[in-house]
């Protein structure tokens, strides 16, 4: 690697210190509240499988889940003709690069490493990402709202009912007036002075306008019916994992926790959000009945096996896929080369 590049990956790494920290604030908080250690030794010794069945579901739902949610990107990708197969790698591949490095690179590599491979524009493939994002918020949202104990504070329900208002507003503008609204909102950022952060702002809002457009109406309610299937499917993974532990929680706490965990995601921290999950974890299943300590471990227990799983499914399709193509461009090279995109 040459000088130029190392100085460019020390200055990305240096961008990951405020993320490390937040996520070191999440897990001293989940595990050492108070100064002393959340989980037992007695807890940890109890960890075991007392419905071993429950793997099934577990194993079952995971399966299901990222395959649904490999079929809606690919429906998302319908206009530029992409082969689910590449989709599925790529989407696969994306997410275990979000795991193990920081800044959401994976990310960043779906929209611009892949863009030849899937046959569309960088602009395109960027549409779709914040497409994808804007439809999870809206159904977490909504799941978290409907799920919550009564014992939530006003602020989470507060910031929960604005994750609603804001992301259903957004579906409902970028639906109703995708054809019409570009030259409107072009006139619109041409009246304030020129500034990077505007013409960003501008370009992304006209790219998904352009997605929405090319998906149609009919595809963008396919799209929210398969992100309904997606955390639906996730949650089942919860459930399974708490019946296989034999975790105890009322009826809501998976359904709760799923919502929570992963709105989490949208705070700023190292990879693979270690750290916010844990925490979610724990105070969701907390107000739902579920001990502190046993929450905090479930937490721990079911991120290891997310973290684990789906990093080696899209590694090892990552490299499988390398080595069949030839190429030999270590992965911390071609990074380097990314551009750079606010998380």
């Amino acid at each position: 690697m040459s000088e130029k590049s190392q100085h460019g990956l020390a200055r990305r790494l240096l961008k990951t210190i405020p993320g490390l920290l937040i996520s070191a604030f999440f897990l001293w908080r989940t595990f050492f509240p108070h100064g002393h250690p959340a989980i037992s030794r007695a807890q940890l010794h109890s960890l075991r499988m007392v419905a071993p069945v429950w793997i099934v579901g577990v194993v079952v739902f995971s399966i299901a889940s990222y395959t649904m949610r490999s079929l809606r990107w690919k429906r998302m990708m319908k206009p530029a003709g992409t082969p689910f197969r590449t989709c599925a790698r790529v989407f696969m591949t994306s997410l275990a690069v979000n795991n193990i490095l920081p800044l959401r690179i994976g990310d960043i590599m779906r929209v611009f490493t892949y863009a030849p491979e899937l046959g569309a524009s960088p602009s395109f493939i960027l549409s779709t990402v914040i497409l994808e994002k804007l439809l999870d918020i809206f159904i977490l949202a909504v799941l978290f709202i409907v799920t919550m104990a009564s014992s939530v504070s006003p602020h989470l329900r507060l910031a929960a009912r604005l994750a609603v208002g804001v992301s259903a507003l957004g579906i409902l503008v970028l639906l109703l007036g995708a054809r019409s609204l570009a030259e409107p909102l072009s006139r619109l950022f041409a009246r304030f002075p020129k500034q990077k952060l505007l013409e960003k702002l501008e370009h992304w809002i006209l790219l998904a306008l352009d997605c929405i457009r090319q998906i149609g109406l009919i595809g963008t309610v396919f799209l929210l019916g398969e992100t309904m299937l997606v955390w639906t499917f996730e949650a089942i993974i919860y459930l399974s994992s708490m019946k296989l532990i034999g975790l105890q929680s009322d009826r809501m706490g998976p359904w709760n926790c799923v919502a929570f965990v992963n709105l989490s995601f949208l705070i700023p921290s190292s990879p693979g959000g270690i750290g916010p999950f844990e925490a979610a974890a724990q105070k969701s299943l907390v107000t739902h009945g579920t001990h502190p300590g046993a929450a905090a471990l479930f937490g721990l227990a079911l991120h290891l096996w997310m973290l684990i799983t789906i990093t080696a499914v899209g590694g090892g399709w990552f490299l499988y896929h390398r080595y069949r193509a030839g190429q030999h461009e270590s992965l911390l090279e071609e990074i380097e080369t990314l551009p750079e995109l606010p998380g």
